[in-house]
């Protein structure tokens, strides 16, 4: 008897918890009736998408009509022997180790000088920081394209009256000064969302703890060494994989400002499955070929789903040594 009382049980606590799931379902029915045009533009243009471009892979199609040249995975292995890809991938990681790094420690130093309460107009300075980030990346790009197109006259016609050269430069036709603007223009327009996070971040720590640091004699630097910095690592594990994920996000303005010229000096990933699905891209040796492109999509998400999970797991691991949480 006892036997079949203790295996009735787990029947009974889980109608028990199904029960309580339908009612609280109920209860908010109208709740996933406001959520259900997001759902539906969701399943429409983005997973439905992923789908169709999962199946485009394996064919070599142009985008026009229906795709029937069946050619299995060989779309990826002309991907992984492209060169221009590697290159591509190559300048990516090139613009990610160099963006997020300088960024997040602009953006921190901003931070705390915002949001010090004896600063005067600081809504004003967090507003100014952040104005970059409402302004659209084409729209950014268009601007750095006509100040820096035709040799850069504004420029270097401003940099000659300084004494700073005295010659014209091709900023966009120079392989490496054109990658510099990229990272300099990428650094300012996406600045204000770290500076948001992190501004975030000190404003969950108690005054209690910098008061008492300060009648213990503590300065400045020992303050945010030995609070800030503890008091931030969890939000920062979250900040540092934000940035890298929207680092590698990195298109608009290498699409509008270069091309991912000159000679893929430039050239991104991201650019690069466009230029394959849509064409455009100087010099390129690839036809347009939309399941080509697709199958770069996929292998490099492959590519960003492994890095993304060695940062997560190495960032945990750092943080769990130096005491915090993540």
């Amino acid at each position: 008897m006892t036997d079949i009382r203790l295996a009735a049980r787990p029947r009974a606590l889980t109608t028990g918890k199904a029960s309580r799931l339908r009612r609280r379902i109920v209860a908010a029915r109208w709740s996933y009736l406001y959520v259900l045009p997001m759902l539906v533009l969701l399943l429409a243009f983005v997973i439905y998408p992923i789908i169709a471009s999962l199946g485009y892979t394996f064919y070599r199609w142009d985008g026009i009509g229906e795709p029937g040249d069946f050619v299995g995975l060989a779309n990826f292995s002309r991907v992984m022997t492209d060169s221009i890809f590697w290159e591509a991938l190559r300048n990516t990681f090139f613009y990610v180790l160099i963006v997020v790094p300088v960024q997040l420690v602009l953006a921190l130093a901003l931070a705390l000088v915002v949001n010090n309460r004896r600063l005067r107009l600081r809504t004003f300075y967090r507003t100014l920081f952040f104005l970059p980030v409402v302004t659209s990346a084409a729209v950014v790009g268009v601007v750095v394209q006509l100040l820096f197109s035709n040799f850069g006259d504004i420029v270097n016609d401003a940099l000659m009256s300084l004494g700073l050269t005295h010659e014209y430069i091709d900023w966009l036709g120079d392989p490496n000064f054109a990658m510099i603007i990229i990272i300099a223009v990428g650094i300012w327009h996406t600045l204000g969302y770290n500076l948001v996070y992190f501004l975030a971040g000190l404003q969950t720590i108690p005054d209690e703890l910098y008061e008492a640091a300060r009648l213990d004699g503590a300065g400045a630097f020992a303050s945010f060494r030995y609070i800030t910095v503890p008091m931030l690592r969890s939000v920062g594990v979250v900040i540092v994989l934000l940035s890298v994920i929207g680092s590698f996000q990195v298109f608009d303005l290498v699409q509008v400002i270069t091309n991912g010229g000159p000679y893929f000096a430039t050239e991104v990933v991201n650019t690069y499955i466009y230029h394959l699905a849509f064409g455009g891209s100087s010099g390129s040796t690839v036809d347009r070929d939309v399941g080509l492109a697709s199958a770069a999509s996929f292998f490099y998400g492959l590519l960003l789903i492994v890095f993304a999970v060695v940062q997560a797991l190495f960032l945990r691991a750092v943080v769990r040594r130096r005491g915090g949480r993540a």
